[in-house]
């Protein structure tokens, strides 16, 4: 099986290597000093189960690696312009394109019962491209947990004890392809799990990600670090209800449990995406990420006035920073 892995960073190229394991012909897109570090020799990845070297076939050109059977977009949101303009030379008459990131998708109303069916998000998915470049059909959701970064060029190190690919299908079927794919990455050494209710895994890890995320960006520090204030846990706590209530007013059924959700944040040392973003001087995720959620708010008439203000805090900072506009 033909995967091409378009956009190989922490998170695509922990994942490119899990496909090679499994035995896909797997190629990559990349660039700058961490494309020619693959190209000269391959990819490793640092994980808990061992080192895996992976040698494939890496470009930043599409047009250069040809038709694909399924390929997996793990760019920052940021990016997915580029993305829509350039991924036709991968396509071919049956490719699947499944997008595993941060944040609320560009897709999340294709297929969604009720009033809000077919709707876009513009600021995700800037004048329809993604939908006109993949056309009907291939898309394919998909939630990551892989805490994971790339500590040089070619070189990924994965934090997660227990890494885990969710994908599913907008339309809520448990298809054959989706089921082949996580299946490949189940062989690949990790959990590759195939859902008949993605928007809800994709609410279980952006609420997180949204108390988190907003409190890492303003404190510049890791989760560990924000919860040992009593008022910051306070916040995301008051934050993950009303992103709770988004979620729920739009037909999802995320866990209810965020105590929980904070405990198993209290000890990570590891900075959010975001944050390293913000830090590294890279376009930042907030449209997906914070801006995204108020929006669905908005549309369902839901309170959120501790996510508006944290949001609207962390524009601001983004802006100062002139990683947003």
């Amino acid at each position: 099986m033909k995967i091409c892995i378009y956009g190989a960073g922490a998170i695509g190229g922990h994942l490119a290597a899990r496909m090679h394991i499994a035995g896909a012909e797997v190629s990559v897109i990349a660039r700058g000093p961490h494309l020619a570090a693959i190209q000269a020799n391959g990819l490793t990845v640092h994980a808990v189960d061992g080192i895996h070297h992976a040698k494939v076939r890496a470009s930043a050109d599409p047009a250069e690696l040809g038709p694909q059977d399924a390929i997996f977009v793990t760019v920052k949101a940021p990016a997915l312009p580029a993305v829509a303009a350039s991924i036709a030379p991968l396509l071919g008459a049956d490719t699947s394109v499944a997008f595993v990131m941060n944040g609320i998708p560009w897709w999340y109303f294709d297929h969604l019962p009720g009033p809000h069916q077919g709707k876009s998000l513009p600021r995700i998915d800037p004048d329809d491209s993604l939908r006109h470049a993949l056309g009907a059909g291939r898309t394919i959701g998909g939630v990551v947990y892989s805490a994971s970064a790339v500590t040089e060029p070619g070189v990924v190190h994965v934090e997660q004890p227990k890494s885990r690919f969710i994908l599913g299908e907008p339309d809520g079927s448990l298809s054959d392809r989706v089921l082949k794919l996580a299946g490949l990455i189940t062989k690949g050494g990790i959990s590759g799990e195939a859902t008949p209710a993605i928007r809800t895994e994709i609410w279980n890890k952006l609420i997180s990600n949204l108390a988190g995320g907003t409190l890492a960006v303003l404190s510049g520090s890791a989760p560990k670090g924000v919860y040992l204030e009593p008022a910051a846990e306070q916040a995301a706590l008051r934050m993950m209800q009303e992103a709770t209530a988004i979620a729920q007013a739009m037909g999802a059924d995320p866990t209810t449990n965020h105590a929980q959700r904070i405990n198993n944040q209290r000890s990570m040392d590891h900075k959010p995406s975001i944050l390293q973003d913000l830090e590294l001087g890279r376009p930042m995720e907030i449209d997906g990420m914070f801006d995204a959620p108020l929006a669905l708010a908005h549309m369902a008439d839901v309170e959120v006035p501790t996510l508006e203000l944290l949001v609207a805090l962390c524009k601001l900072r983004a802006r100062s920073a002139g990683l947003y506009k």
